[in-house]
C-alpha cells in the first residue's frame, strides 16, 4: 500500500487550520444596548432626550433600549437579571450589590450628589437622629438612602432593630411621610427636594460626605465582550455631561419635563448635584469604601467580607481616559 506524502501547501493549509480553530471565537456585536435612565441621573436625561447614543451606533446596526429605573435597587436588579447592559446606581449600593454576588463593574461617574438625607414632618417632634428610636421610618433598601439611613443611625449608637422600618419605593415613602402614616423618610432627589419646597418637609440630618457617587455601572459579561462598545457607550455619555454642564437651563428643562416637577423643586436638586466629574478611580473608591467599611462594622455587610478587594473589584476606570 503505497504511503501519501502532504505537499507543503497542504501540510502550511492544515497548520493555518489547527491556528484558526485554536483561537477564540470572535463575539458578535449585540443587537441593541439596553441602558437606564433616572431622575436621580440628570445626565441620562440628556443623553436620551438628544438620541446620542441612538447616532453614534445607528451605523453598526445597533438599537438603544431605554429602562427607567426607579432607584439604585431597580437598576442593580435589572442588571442582575441580564435585561440591562448599563445601569445608573449610587456608588455604595453597587458595592453591596458586588458582595452580593451581582456581577457588574463601575466604570463612570455621572455625578457627585448630595441627593439624600433623613427627612420628617415639623410636627413630628423629629430633631436629631437619636430620636427616630421607636419611630417609623420609609426606606428604600439596598440605595444610597437606606445606607445612608444605617451609617447614620450607627454614629447615634441606633441599629436598624431601633427603628421600624417600613420598606417602600422612593415615591411611595414621600407618600408615606405627608399621609403621616410614617414618621420619617430617608430620601432621595428629586422627590426629596419635592417634599421640601412643597410639602414643607424638613432634612433633619444632612452629611453630604455620606453620600457615594453617582455611578455608571456594566455588566462584566457584557464589558468582557464588547470593550470597545463599552468605550464609545461611556465617551458619549461624556458628550451628554459637558453639554449638562454647559447648560444648566436646558438641563433643568429636561428635568423638569421627565419628572413633571415645578422649576422650584429641580432648582433644588441641581443645587445639590455635582456634574463636573466623568472619569471613575480612588476618589469615589475611597468614598464607596469607607461606607462599605462603616456598613461592615454596622453589622450589614459580614465580618468575613474583604470590602477592599470587593471595592477594587468594582471600580474599573480603563474604559474612559480622558485627554487621550
Amino acid at each position: 500500500m503505497t504511503g501519501f506524502l502532504p505537499t507543503r501547501r497542504a501540510l502550511m493549509a492544515a497548520a493555518l487550520g489547527l491556528m484558526a480553530a485554536s483561537l477564540p471565537a470572535r463575539a458578535e456585536a449585540p443587537k441593541e444596548i439596553r441602558i437606564d435612565w433616572a431622575t436621580y441621573n440628570p445626565v441620562s436625561l440628556v443623553l436620551k432626550d438628544q438620541k446620542l447614543l441612538e447616532q453614534e451606533f445607528a451605523k453598526d446596526g445597533i438599537t438603544i433600549r431605554w429602562v427607567q429605573s426607579a432607584g439604585s435597587n431597580k437598576a442593580l436588579e435589572f442588571l442582575n437579571a441580564g435585561s440591562l447592559d448599563f445601569g445608573s446606581t449610587a456608588g455604595a449600593a453597587a458595592l453591596i450589590g458586588k458582595i452580593n454576588g451581582n456581577p457588574i463593574k463601575s466604570v463612570y461617574v455621572y455625578s457627585r450628589p448630595e441627593w439624600t438625607a433623613l427627612v420628617t414632618r415639623p410636627d413630628t417632634g423629629i430633631k436629631t437622629v437619636a430620636d427616630l428610636k421607636g419611630k417609623t421610618v420609609a426606606v428604600t433598601r439596598g440605595t444610597d438612602p437606606h445606607i445612608f439611613l444605617v451609617r447614620a443611625l450607627a454614629a447615634n449608637g441606633l441599629t436598624e432593630k431601633d427603628v421600624k422600618l417600613v420598606l417602600l419605593q422612593h415615591a411611595d415613602g414621600r407618600l408615606a411621610l405627608q399621609r403621616k402614616d410614617v414618621d420619617a423618610w430617608a430620601g432621595l432627589d428629586p422627590i426629596m427636594a419635592s417634599a421640601e419646597v412643597e410639602d414643607g418637609a424638613v432634612l433633619f440630618f444632612r452629611k453630604p460626605e455620606d453620600n457615594t457617587w453617582g455611578v455608571l455601572n456594566v455588566r462584566e459579561d457584557f464589558a468582557k465582550a464588547n470593550p470597545d462598545i463599552v468605550k464609545r457607550v461611556l465617551a458619549t455619555y461624556e458628550k451628554a455631561r459637558l453639554w449638562s454642564v454647559q447648560h444648566p437651563k436646558d438641563l433643568s428643562a429636561a428635568l423638569v419635563s421627565a419628572t413633571k416637577l415645578p422649576e422650584p423643586v429641580i432648582a433644588r436638586q441641581l443645587e445639590r448635584t455635582d456634574l463636573s466629574f466623568g472619569p471613575i478611580g480612588k476618589a469615589q473608591k475611597d468614598t464607596i469604601l469607607a461606607a462599605g467599611e462603616a456598613l461592615q462594622k454596622a453589622g450589614v455587610v459580614a465580618a468575613d467580607v474583604n470590602v477592599p478587594a470587593q471595592a477594587d473589584a468594582l471600580i474599573d476606570g480603563q474604559y474612559l481616559i480622558v485627554g487621550q
